[in-house]
């Protein structure tokens, strides 16, 4: 059994195979985090010893008991305003102006599988291979609710986690922090912390670095993941190596705009905060509405950076990816990119593929350039149809000579953007993002379709889709060629602004998840 409960003590192990994560509620109901690293199977509280720490502030309930500070105690949920002065995993504003969340414990649930999360991507597994544990916060002065999710697959030595806040009052509540993970260690000196930098072409160069007192960070406010950063971080003592050595691995599952800080506190603690970056972020909750953060994968390892690895890679690729191209053997392609960029007609690419065909090449891609009047990086983006000038009696013809070559066939888009010169911006220029009255920046001369409007995604499901029906294809090239900025969307009044970069991410989900249910034979690439 992966999860144990002692309801008496409100004592929780998760237990994986070689792994050890335990919570408990406290006799005031805050909810303490006691250990993750290797399995023990017995409580590990013993090892938690707190001093009187002057300027640490103590819950009302402590009474004179200066040991007991929410601001050196180790948590599973950390919240803004209630004593705790390190970074925080959640903060919100209420109806009144303050912003204290205080979160007690209410109770729990242990149920068979894996829990999901509605409109974002998570780590799936059957009642066979997981275990799902989820703990029922309040906050004690409002009716905020807050439900901590954790699964556990027991053979991969992975737990996730992940987090719904709701708003069961009357009145709104503006979330301004929804981090998906908190990870407190009490034992953090001569600790490490390893991210993975870069920019574009060098993207994930290694980086380690001595934990510092004090806070670091690692961050992303593109409204992508980045080349520039990763939402990936792992922990790991000073001796740590790849094959000998104590580390943890974190890595959110979401693709916009994420936070990842580690703090080293006065104790020599370590905190690590995962998720949404919140410098982008405010989120209205209304009566009875909820917020679902994105997933973070933990994995820990006794024995080194190797079966860490490991351990991540199995639960992607087991768990993670999906459909029939799981586990299957990826094709060897060729794209025309540098042979031709923009400069091609149909001889051209069936010249290119037939080269590629003698030396085994499994399929040819047809990249940027094959759509409306594209004849360079300044127009045509959006205009999701054949270019016929190009393309000699169309895309059908094109694939069915590289099939007669021996060659699958794939094509490039990049739905997303918008070029000023194009049929789709002329007809539509407000479904651009772009502040009211301000000239938008520009990247490689592109615009950004706002993807929080259901019209855009509806345009962009019904023009891939006709491509798709109109030719033997079987895999999309999808690239994304800037970051986000002027951050504006007309589908939200002005208080609520903060909601657009999170609502444009749940949108190209929204996107991809409707293609992907249509097309199951299509291979997707994310480029």
């Amino acid at each position: 059994m992966a999860i144990k409960v002692n309801a008496d003590n409100r004592f929780f192990q998760l237990i994986t195979k070689n792994t050890e994560y335990q919570i408990k509620a406290d006799k005031y109901g805050v909810l303490k985090h006691i250990w993750y690293g290797a399995r023990t199977d017995f409580d590990m509280e013993y090892l938690q010893s707190y001093p009187d720490v002057g300027f640490s502030g103590n819950i009302y309930e402590a009474d004179n008991d200066r040991t007991y500070s929410l601001d050196t105690m180790p948590q599973e949920y950390s919240c803004e305003g209630v004593g705790d002065f390190r970074i925080s995993a959640a903060a919100v504003t209420h109806s009144d102006g303050s912003s204290a969340l205080d979160l007690r414990y209410e109770g729990y649930r242990v149920l068979k599988g894996k829990y999901a999360i509605p409109g974002l991507p998570s780590v799936y597994a059957d009642e066979n291979e997981a275990e799902t544990l989820e703990i029922y916060l309040k906050d004690k002065a409002s009716d905020v609710y807050v439900t901590l999710k954790y699964a556990v697959i027991e053979e991969l030595d992975i737990i996730t986690r992940s987090t719904v806040i709701c708003n069961k009052g009357k009145l709104p509540v503006t979330l301004t922090k929804a981090a998906s993970l908190c990870l407190d260690m009490p034992q953090g000196k001569d600790w490490e912390w390893i991210h993975f930098h870069g920019r574009h072409t060098m993207e994930r160069q290694m980086e380690r670095m001595q934990l510092l007192h004090g806070i670091q960070e690692s961050s992303s406010r593109r409204g992508t993941s980045s080349h520039q950063q990763n939402p990936t971080v792992l922990l790991c003592n000073k001796n740590c190596t790849e094959t000998s050595g104590e580390c943890i691995g974190a890595a959110l599952m979401y693709s916009g705009s994420f936070q990842t800080k580690i703090e080293l506190d006065q104790l020599e603690q370590i905190r690590l905060i995962m998720g949404i970056n919140p410098e982008l972020f405010r989120w209205e909750l209304a009566q009875d509405a909820c917020f679902y953060t994105p997933e973070v994968i933990l994995s820990y390892s006794s024995s080194g950076f190797e079966n860490l690895s490991h351990n991540f890679h199995k639960t992607i690729r087991h768990h993670v990816c999906r459909g029939k191209y799981k586990l299957a053997k990826r094709p060897v392609l060729i794209n025309n990119w540098e042979a031709t960029y923009f400069d091609f007609d149909s001889d051209k690419i069936l010249s290119i593929a037939r080269q590629a065909a003698e030396l085994g090449v499994d399929m040819l891609v047809l990249d940027d350039g094959w759509f409306g009047k594209r004849d360079g990086d300044c127009s045509g983006l959006g205009d999701w149809f054949v270019n016929e000038k190009k393309m000699q009696g169309g895309l059908k013809k094109l694939t069915e000579e590289v099939k007669k070559i021996g060659m699958k066939f794939g094509i490039w888009f990049e739905p997303e953007m918008v070029s000023e010169d194009s049929d789709l911006y002329r007809s539509h220029p407000d479904w651009a993002i772009q502040i009211p009255d301000r000239k938008p920046m520009r990247g490689r001369y592109q615009l950004l379709l706002d993807m929080t409007r259901q019209e855009v995604q509806d345009y962009l499901y019904d023009s891939i889709s006709k491509i798709l029906d109109s030719a033997d294809i079987t895999y999309i090239k999808w690239d994304m060629n800037r970051s986000i900025s002027d951050w504006y969307t007309a589908t939200l009044s002005a208080d609520r602004q903060g909601e657009m970069a999170h609502r444009y991410v749940l949108g190209v989900y929204s996107l991809l998840e409707r293609l992907i249910a249509a097309y199951p034979d299509v291979l997707f690439e994310g480029c």
